[in-house]
């Protein structure tokens, strides 16, 4: 038995108007696979350009290991130039991910390569984000703190993606006060003994490969698996629902505080307490 999972809508490329209409105006993803043939990245951007550009810059690298009350809100597991990362990643696979890399800030030549496309929603100019992965390493299942509209750049390679709607909160065994599943859940072949509830969750899959966007709508949940080593580029638009729009304000401004300081307080307790009641409130 496998996860209910429905494909992904594609599209070769898309006009603004039939994008808002079909896909941002309901909430549905959506991937548009020509879309971006006429950026400079297109054709530059690799493992090997990124080396060439970024290889001196020290990056912060994350891994699936669980959630620890000592480590802070996105803090990196373990920091390597970016040179020694990209040849560990043709090299072997590795758990180790960069996650939320700031291009603009890091290496401003890279901004020439790319344009902010023009989808009817304002996108974020300050936050273009970079995520890399070597083989077989992923994403907990997860939403992001601001429940923003995104636009998923991929670029080389081949990436698995799962994506949830907020409605299938209670089938997915989400930790309270977390963006989070259970960590322990593998949505690539999940044990339904173990996590009976998600023979309800209702989803989508599919893979993106280079040049390939996908948009996610706001506040979905998602889990990415590198099939093959890759990179990609998330743009982001502001959550237009007033429920998100309160959602996000609450999380940045409540949620994140008082979980940071709970894991001060209760230490290891805390966590193991918020992922028994993801079972006893999925049950």
């Amino acid at each position: 038995m496998s996860l209910n999972l429905s494909p992904i809508d594609r599209v070769e490329t898309i006009t603004k108007e039939d994008f808002i209409k079909n896909y941002f105006k309901p909430q549905k993803p959506v991937v548009i696979e020509r879309f971006i043939e006429d950026w400079p990245a297109f054709t530059k951007w690799n493992l090997a350009y990124m080396k060439e550009v970024a290889g001196d810059k020290t990056v912060p690298l994350y891994d699936d290991r669980p959630v620890d009350f000592k480590d802070g809100f996105n803090e990196p597991h373990a920091k390597m130039k970016m040179a020694d990362y990209v040849d560990l990643l043709k090299r072997e696979p590795t758990k180790f991910r960069i996650f939320l890399w700031n291009v603009l800030k890091e290496v401003p030549v890279l901004q020439k390569d790319f344009k902010y496309p023009d989808f009817g929603l304002r996108l974020m100019k300050g936050l273009p984000m970079l995520f890399f992965g070597g083989t077989d390493s992923y994403t907990f299942m997860h939403y992001d703190i601001d429940l923003a509209n995104i636009f998923h750049f991929h670029f080389e390679g081949k990436k698995e993606i799962i994506l949830f709607d907020q409605q299938q909160n209670k089938h997915l065994y989400k930790v309270p006060h977390a963006l989070i599943t259970r960590e322990d859940i593998d949505f690539s072949n999940p044990d339904f003994k173990k996590w009976p509830a998600l023979k309800k969750a209702k989803g989508y899959k599919t893979s993106l490969e280079h040049g390939q966007v996908l948009y996610m709508p706001e506040g979905y949940w998602h889990y990415m698996k590198y099939i093959t080593p890759g990179f990609s580029m998330s743009l982001r638009a502001i959550a237009r629902n007033p429920k998100n729009l309160g959602k996000a304000l609450y999380n940045v401004l409540f949620m994140r505080t008082y979980d940071n300081l709970m894991r001060r307080l209760k230490g290891q307790k805390w966590i193991d307490w918020k992922n028994e009641q993801a079972i006893i409130r999925t049950k």
